[in-house]
């Protein structure tokens, strides 16, 4: 296959490297000093004064090269928008296909997730569970399942979008808590008002009074020990509830014998983990060698928010953690600022674990958890110049815009900008400048800037879980 790579003299050592490694007849074609701003009639000229079964154009280009396909008869396909990823995408021309509108590196990215997904689906459609919960396969080979969080149920001032909420962000099974001053009134209805939620339920609470009332909807309980175990064991059983027993004074497998003989057959044990600098090792070791046949509920969350860190890298660990020890159910909390998002974290997280079956570590899956760090830094070429110009800092004077100012926040996941009891709304920043633009809402340049950068600052807040401040720092 005889392959035309246009490039530009910036990214012409670059390209003629990946050429030479790639197994393939690459003609390499400078065309000035960006790649981008090829024309069509400019690649029709090149395409013409040779033989090419096709070109790889750079990824950046936005010119319409459907025009050049029709009077060559030769296909034009995007490459990698950095001419850094040329060398690890030309290697599978012929086994890839790659697109005339998508940049090479976006494709190869979506195919290995989209592929990834597939799997995921087929090693859950295929698991072979411990038992169901309304459908969610627990233990076994299936992938472990996500238990979110709810304190004081029974006190949340919206309740119903709190729950499809964490199972909108991937949750499997939502976990209600109920604090001492909770009644079995309240318990009802908060089963009442969630009515028509089909999603796994769960009741985190110790009180026999509590727990019997959960029994008409609850799929969990969480937590059974010595001291309710002999008056509400045998009505979980009938009701054929599954229960989380944790070890309480007596110990955890004496608890399991208890609940085993009162009938209960859907059980999760949980050895309790504790935070880190508490015992986090030794309770891992405990997991370990739990020594029981049950599967395993492993309190991810408790760890990551009782931590001072970035949440997906801790969220990441500890999936991989429990997914050494075998376990089944792992539980997640946003009750911080700091953990907001930790369902979706973990949710990706126990994904990954359940693709590393297939390999010996869990990386090159095709899904991540990167949010900051990128996996790869790329190595592009310096720019080159020739007259450097050095700002001299200034302390310029405020001069407002005719057109007025701008208001900018954002909300629900959307940037706002309002000017006068008018606003525009948007999830990205481009949206709502460009309808500013178009409106003749602003006439200086240095206002132009600034409603740039602080709209884009907004978009970076959503994009980040952040909160943001006009004119302050990100």
């Amino acid at each position: 296959m005889r392959i035309l790579l246009i490039t530009g003299t910036q990214t012409e050592d670059l390209v003629r490297r990946a050429a030479s490694e790639s197994g393939h007849d690459c003609v390499v074609e400078v065309i000035g000093e960006v790649a981008s701003f090829i024309s069509p009639r400019h690649l029709i000229d090149l395409i013409q004064s040779s033989h090419y079964d096709q070109v790889i154009v750079s990824g950046m280009c936005t010119a319409d090269f459907s025009g050049v396909e029709k009077e060559t008869g030769v296909p034009v396909f995007l490459g990698p928008r950095h001419a850094s990823d040329l060398a690890m995408i030309l290697p599978g021309v012929g086994q890839i296909q790659l697109s005339r509108t998508i940049p090479a590196d976006d494709l190869i990215a979506g195919m290995k997730r989209e592929r990834a997904l597939e799997r995921l689906a087929e090693i859950e459609e295929e698991a072979d569970p411990a038992f169901l919960i309304r459908g969610q396969k627990i233990g076994g080979s299936s992938r472990m399942k996500v238990c979110a969080e709810i304190m004081d149920a029974h006190r949340h001032p919206d309740l119903r979008v709190a729950v499809a909420g964490l199972f909108a962000s991937g949750a499997d099974i939502v976990d209600l808590g109920f604090g001492f001053d909770a009644t079995p009134e309240d318990l009802r209805r908060v089963f009442n008002d969630l009515e028509g939620i089909d999603g796994p339920l769960a009741v985190d609470t110790q009180d026999p009074d509590l727990i019997r009332a959960a029994l008409e909807r609850a799929d969990l309980i969480l937590s059974l020990q010595e001291a309710n175990i002999p008056i509400i064991g045998s009505a979980v059983a009938d009701a054929g509830v599954a229960a989380v027993i944790v070890p309480g004074e007596a110990g955890l497998a004496a608890n399991i014998a208890a609940a085993e003989a009162c009938g209960i057959s859907c059980l999760i044990t949980d050895p309790l983990l504790p935070p880190a600098g508490s015992g986090l090792i030794r309770a891992l070791a405990g997991y370990a060698s739990a020594g029981t046949d049950h599967p395993l509920f492993f309190g991810a969350g408790n760890v990551v928010e009782l931590l001072d860190a970035d949440s997906p890298g801790a969220n990441a660990l500890l999936a991989a953690m429990a997914k050494e020890v075998g376990a089944a159910v792992i539980f997640s909390s946003e009750h911080s600022d700091k953990t907001k998002g930790s369902v979706r974290e973990m949710r990706r997280a126990t994904m990954m674990m359940a693709l590393m079956d297939e390999r010996p570590y869990p990386k090159d899956l095709g899904i991540d958890l990167f949010v900051i760090k990128e996996k790869r830094r790329r190595h592009e070429p310096p720019i080159r110049y020739d007259t450097l110009i050095q700002p001299e800092k200034q302390e310029r004077k405020l001069i407002y815009d005719p057109c007025g100012n701008f208001r900018i926040g954002i909300d629900e996941g959307e940037i706002i900008a309002e000017k006068g009891g008018s606003a525009i709304r948007a999830r990205d920043w481009a949206s709502i400048y460009h309808e500013i633009e178009a409106r003749g809402w602003v006439s200086r340049m240095d206002h132009a800037a600034y409603l740039g950068k602080e709209l884009y600052k907004a978009e970076l807040a959503i994009r980040f879980n952040r909160s943001f401040e006009q004119d302050g720092r990100f």
